[in-house]
C-alpha cells in the first residue's frame, strides 16, 4: 500500500475517531488529545512516512496552526453567553492584566536565567507559554450556546483563551524586534514596537473584528426573511465568518487572532438568544476538532522522530516550574481580592494549557527571525505541551466534577437554585 492510500486511510479512521471518541473518554480521566498523540506516534513508526519536522516544514506549521487557533477563537466567541461588562467580565479582565504580564515575565526571566536563552529567546518563549490555548482548553470551557453551562470558572477560562491569544502577540512582536537588532538596548525599533505592534495593532484588531462581528450579525439576524443568513440553517457560515474577520483585520496590520474572538461576541450581541448560534457553533466545533487531532497526529509524529531531543534536563525543570509553578502563581495574584472561593481559584490558576496557540507563535517568530536554537525552542515548548496535555487531560473530568459538586452543595446550603448561587458565589 503506497503512502496516499496510506494516507486515505489515516485520515479516514481520524474522521471516525472525531464522532466516537469524545463519547467514550466522556467518563474517563483521559482526553481526546491524549490519544492522539499516542496514535501519531504509533502511526509514524511507520518508515515509509515523511517526518512532520515544525523546523522542516516551517511555513506548513506557522498555517496549519494559524488556522485551528483562529477557527478555535470562533468557537469560543460563539460559546459565551454572558454579555461584555466591565464587572461580569472582572475576572477575565484580572487574567488578562495582572496574570497574563506576570506570566511573560516569569517565564522570560526562567528562560534567560535558568535556561541560558538569548533575550530574545526568553522573550519568546514568555510569549508563546503565556497564553492558555483556545484549542486545548475546550474541556475546560462553557457549554453550547444557550446551554446555561456558564459557571465563573468555565466562563474565565473560555473568554480569558479567547482573548490572551492576540494579547500576546506584542511580546512575540517584541521578541522579533529583539532577535532582529543589534541589542537589547532601546533604539529606534522600540518605539516602533510599542506604537505600531502594541497600539495600532490591538486597537485595529478590537475596532475591526468588532465592526465586522456587527456588520454580519445584522446581515445575519435584521435583514429582511428571505436575505437573512440565519434563514439557510447552514452553520459552515461560522467558517466564513471566521476567514472575513481574520483577513481583513490581517489586511488592516491588526491582530486577526483578537478580531476573530470579538467577531464572535459581536455576532452574538446582535440576537443574542437565537438558536442559529447553536449551529454556528456547532460547525465550527466540529471543524476545531478535526483540525486539532490532525494536528495532534503529527505533533505525535514530531516527537517520535525526535523533537525532543534537544532537551535537557535543566529545560525539563525549568518547563515543570513554568507549568506547575508560575500559572497557578500568577493566577492566584491575578485573582487576590476577586471574591471567588480559593477552590475556583485554584483550578483556574491551574488549567493554563498550553497547546496550538504556542506552537504557532513560536512558529511564526522562527519564520520572521533568526533565533541561536529554534531546535531547543521546538524542544522545551513541544516538551510543555505534552506534559500539559497528559496532566490537564487526565485530571480535568475529575477536577470539573468536583468544583461543579461542590457548587452544587453551595447552592443548597443557601436555599438557592444553582445559576443564584453561582451569582450569589462570586459577589453577583
Amino acid at each position: 500500500m503506497d503512502s496516499y492510500i496510506t494516507a486515505l486511510v489515516c485520515i479516514g479512521l481520524l474522521i471516525l475517531l472525531v464522532a466516537w471518541l469524545p463519547m467514550v473518554l466522556k467518563e474517563l480521566p483521559l482526553s481526546l488529545p491524549i490519544v492522539c498523540v499516542l496514535f501519531g506516534f504509533g502511526l509514524f513508526q511507520i518508515p515509509i512516512l515523511k517526518f512532520p519536522d515544525p523546523l522542516q516544514y516551517p511555513l506548513a506549521t506557522e498555517r496549519l496552526t494559524e488556522l485551528i487557533v483562529i477557527v478555535a477563537l470562533m468557537g469560543a466567541g460563539l460559546k459565551l453567553d454572558r454579555p461584555v461588562g466591565w464587572r461580569s467580565w472582572m475576572v477575565t479582565w484580572r487574567l488578562l492584566g495582572i496574570t497574563m504580564p506576570l506570566s511573560i515575565a516569569a517565564i522570560a526571566l526562567i528562560g534567560w536565567w535558568g535556561l541560558g536563552l538569548s533575550v530574545a529567546e526568553a522573550v519568546l518563549l514568555g510569549a508563546a507559554l503565556a497564553p492558555t490555548d483556545p484549542v486545548l482548553a475546550s474541556d475546560v470551557q462553557v457549554g453550547p450556546p444557550r446551554s446555561g453551562e456558564e459557571d465563573e470558572v468555565r466562563f474565565s477560562l473560555t473568554s480569558e483563551a479567547g482573548l490572551n491569544d492576540g494579547l500576546a502577540f506584542p511580546f512575540v512582536h517584541l521578541a522579533v524586534a529583539l532577535a532582529l537588532a543589534s541589542g537589547p538596548e532601546p533604539g529606534s525599533w522600540t518605539v516602533e514596537w510599542f506604537g505600531i505592534d502594541v497600539v495600532w495593532k490591538l486597537l485595529a484588531g478590537v475596532g475591526v473584528g468588532w465592526l465586522v462581528g456587527k456588520a454580519l450579525g445584522f446581515l445575519t439576524f435584521h435583514v429582511p426573511n428571505r436575505a437573512r443568513l440565519s434563514s439557510t440553517g447552514d452553520g459552515f457560515v461560522s467558517l466564513g465568518i471566521t476567514l472575513i474577520a481574520y483577513g481583513v483585520t490581517e489586511a488592516a496590520h491588526g491582530y486577526g487572532f483578537l478580531a476573530v474572538f470579538v467577531a464572535a461576541v459581536a455576532l452574538r450581541h446582535e440576537e443574542r438568544s437565537h438558536h442559529y448560534h447553536e449551529k454556528l457553533h456547532d460547525f465550527v466545533e466540529q471543524t476545531e476538532r478535526l483540525l486539532m487531532m490532525a494536528l495532534l497526529v503529527l505533533f505525535g509524529g514530531a516527537l517520535a522522530r525526535g523533537l525532543l531531543e534537544p532537551l535537557t534536563w535543566v529545560d525539563a525543570l525549568g518547563a515543570a516550574v513554568i507549568l506547575f509553578a508560575v500559572r497557578p502563581a500568577a493566577g492566584f495574584a491575578g485573582l487576590l481580592g476577586s471574591g471567588m472561593p480559593r477552590h475556583e481559584q485554584a483550578v483556574i490558576g491551574f488549567f493554563g494549557i498550553r497547546g496550538m496557540g504556542s506552537f504557532y507563535y513560536l512558529a511564526y517568530a522562527l519564520n520572521a527571525a533568526n533565533f541561536p536554537r529554534p531546535d531547543r525552542l521546538w524542544a522545551v515548548v513541544g516538551f510543555i505541551v505534552l506534559v500539559s496535555i497528559v496532566v490537564h487531560g487526565t485530571t480535568v473530568t475529575p477536577v470539573m466534577r468536583r468544583v461543579d459538586s461542590a457548587r452544587t452543595r453551595a447552592g443548597e446550603q443557601l436555599g438557592l437554585p444553582l445559576r443564584q448561587a453561582q451569582r450569589r458565589m462570586r459577589g453577583g
